[in-house]
């Protein structure tokens, strides 16, 4: 009766990503992504828009999950921060080409913005039916139970120190523009070329942030002194916005930098901790928190910059950054690098997932080196 009620648990059953395969579910996923925004071109009813986007966003969600377990299953452990950098330099670029292209569509009509979006994502449909392959997974039996990672807090650490390091870079991407034009006396055109600088940086802090965990060997570290870093610049705004000093123009710069610096270590950490069993499911978990956290910054922040201006709520957010740091749960293993792992193909389908030093499992523990220690 037990093993009846857990294989109902819908916790317990595999994500799409973890079921058949990433190829599958990229392709079908901004398919129909392309499908709905195609439909959403046409119509002129508000609520028939509206549930257009919201079906176009959930199936256009499906990349996150399935993109990252193509690193984790491609990419060998001392290259996936490299890989996963790369990876998370779309959303700014994006953002940018977005910045660049809709405006001007969006003056022809609504419609044709929407149309160019939908062939966007239908190409990239087609990118992934072209280019993508499943990497070979560790082989087990279909009646073999997967240990669930979530029965230690390592995962639910990263999630919530993920979570809260989402508070500052949405409060920055919100209400730079808007506290640039109130304030400076900017126009909105200046202050958008600003914000769309801060975007090709914060692509580049992910890389280098990739690059960087390569290197110690550890994606939490990096993470945990970003999100430290975080917290004295968002401080230095403070005090450029309280004083109205262009030093508050060159802290909101570099907060937008830095602020999305730490999301491809979040990301890669959680995936490779997650193992290749579970990673659909951790990354969809990782995103769903993310996105909650960032659904509601805006309207917060909104109620406490019109009550009490600028200053104090960018001072309300520098606590945030610096629990996310407690948050994190980084440890060095002090005379161990990254280890060094062969091409995926070399890798025969029954070896165990290679993962990096800050995954916490038993057998890990037990075999721990000595002269570890705990930051």
């Amino acid at each position: 009766m037990t093993r009846r009620v857990r294989d109902r648990d819908p916790a317990k059953k595999p994500a799409a990503a973890d079921r058949w395969g990433e190829r599958l579910v990229l392709a079908l996923g901004l398919g129909l992504a392309g499908l709905v925004l195609g439909v959403a071109s046409t119509v002129s009813d508000p609520l028939a828009l509206g549930a257009s986007l919201v079906l176009a966003g959930a199936a256009g969600g499906s990349v996150h999950a399935s993109s990252g377990r193509l690193i984790l299953g491609w990419f060998a452990v001392h290259e996936r921060g490299l890989a996963m950098g790369a990876r998370q330099t779309a959303q700014p670029l994006g953002v940018a080409v977005a910045a660049v292209a809709l405006p001007p569509l969006a003056g022809s009509g609504r419609g044709v913005a929407l149309a160019f979006l939908a062939g966007l994502c239908v190409l990239a449909a087609i990118v992934a039916v072209v280019a993508t392959r499943d990497p070979a997974r560790p082989a087990r039996r279909p009646d073999a139970p997967v240990a669930s990672p979530y029965r230690t807090p390592l995962l639910w650490r990263i999630h919530l120190a993920s979570a809260l390091l989402v508070v500052p870079q949405f409060t920055v991407a919100t209400f730079a523009v808007v506290y640039l034009v109130d304030t400076h006396g900017w126009s909105a055109a200046g202050a958008g070329r600003l914000l769309a600088i801060a975007q090709v940086g914060g692509a580049a802090a992910r890389l280098a942030g990739g690059i960087w965990s390569d290197r110690v060997g550890s994606r939490l570290i990096p993470m945990r002194i970003l999100a430290c870093a975080t917290a004295v610049i968002l401080a230095v705004l403070v005090l450029g916005t309280a004083t109205s000093t262009p030093l508050a123009i060159g802290a909101l710069l570099l907060a937008a930098v830095l602020s999305v610096s730490t999301n491809g270590l979040a990301f890669t950490a959680v995936a490779e901790n997650a193992g290749p069993h579970w990673a659909g499911r951790a990354l969809g978990i990782q995103n769903t928190g993310q996105n909650a956290v960032g659904a509601a910054t805006p309207p917060v922040l909104a109620v406490l910059i019109d009550a009490h201006g600028y200053p104090a709520a960018f001072a309300a957010i520098i606590a945030v950054p610096l629990l996310a740091a407690a948050a994190v749960p980084a440890r060095w293993r002090q005379g161990a690098d990254t280890p060094a792992a062969p091409p995926p193909a070399a890798v025969a389908p029954t070896m165990p997932d290679r993962t990096m030093p800050d995954r916490t499992t038993s057998d890990r523990t037990t075999s721990a080196s000595p002269t570890q220690t705990r930051s």
